[in-house]
């Protein structure tokens, strides 16, 4: 491939959109540059060709779950290879799941990078727009999960059907019982979200890890002030999704199409 003259190269750009927001990394087959990012309903072709316009790429890798941006993404693409992930692809864990193509990219992404990088059997812990638990078994195979609402999407819901209830900016709360509505909610989404998540990752690993203790790693948004009160957590990696684009991407480019 021609590169222009003057112009970084670099392996991949990878592209993780998601409904909320979309994030953007370059990435060697080694490592990621650090990542940006962008709300997804302003994603466009004009943004993502000043982003392509700084290095010259080998390859876009694209995990999807907002089908419409795809379109934007391939006419920013240029010369540069587009690569989306999908289950028929090479991710270094197989599909035990009877539907794999309704299966998430984000979700597969997920469950590569904890696999190579964590090992199994594990679980990992998505705090997005939903909240999402993905598992990969003793055997290395993807299994399923679990969905539920994300922390912005309850606390976004009360402001907007309550007439009295503040919109929060999430924080560790002080204590249990507030003392102003605001504090009463804050204890409520955080303290009260912890509960959901650990009580999820007991009947997960009660039902399918009776003796062996899965690996648990958190990402997304609120992984951060979510996870590090809950010891069942062993470890946030902020950028786990774009990480197994990377993995995804080392074991596909360059093969043959199937």
């Amino acid at each position: 491939m021609m590169r222009a003259a003057g112009k970084r190269t670099t392996d991949y750009l990878l592209v993780d959109i998601s409904n909320s927001y979309t994030k953007l990394a370059f990435a060697t087959r080694k490592r990621l540059v650090k990542p940006v990012r962008h709300p997804t309903n302003e994603l466009t072709v004009a943004i993502l060709r000043r982003i392509l316009h700084r290095r010259s790429v080998g390859t876009i890798v694209v995990s999807s779950v907002v089908p419409r941006k795809n379109k934007v993404i391939a006419a920013a693409a240029g010369s540069s290879r587009l690569l989306f992930l999908d289950p028929q692809l090479d991710l270094g864990v197989g599909i035990d799941y009877p539907a794999p193509r309704s299966i998430g990219a984000d979700r597969l992404a997920n469950a590569a990078a904890v696999a190579q990088l964590y090992g199994y059997p594990a679980i990992v812990v998505d705090f997005g727009t939903a909240v999402t638990f993905d598992v990969v078994s003793a055997r290395g195979d993807y299994v399923g999960g679990v969905i539920a609402p994300g922390l912005e999407a309850m606390t976004s819901f009360l402001y907007d059907r309550t007439a009295l209830l503040p919109k929060l900016s999430l924080r560790e709360p002080v204590r249990a019982i507030g003392k102003t509505t605001r504090d009463a909610m804050m204890s409520g989404a955080v303290f009260g979200y912890r509960g959901l998540v650990r009580e999820i990752l007991i009947r997960v690993s009660l039902e399918n890890f009776p003796r062996n203790k899965p690996r648990i790693v958190a990402t997304g948004g609120y992984a951060q002030l979510i996870a590090r009160k809950l010891p069942e957590i062993e470890a946030v990696h902020p950028n786990l999704t774009l990480e197994g684009l990377r993995i995804i991407a080392n074991r596909n480019v360059g093969k043959p199409a199937r």
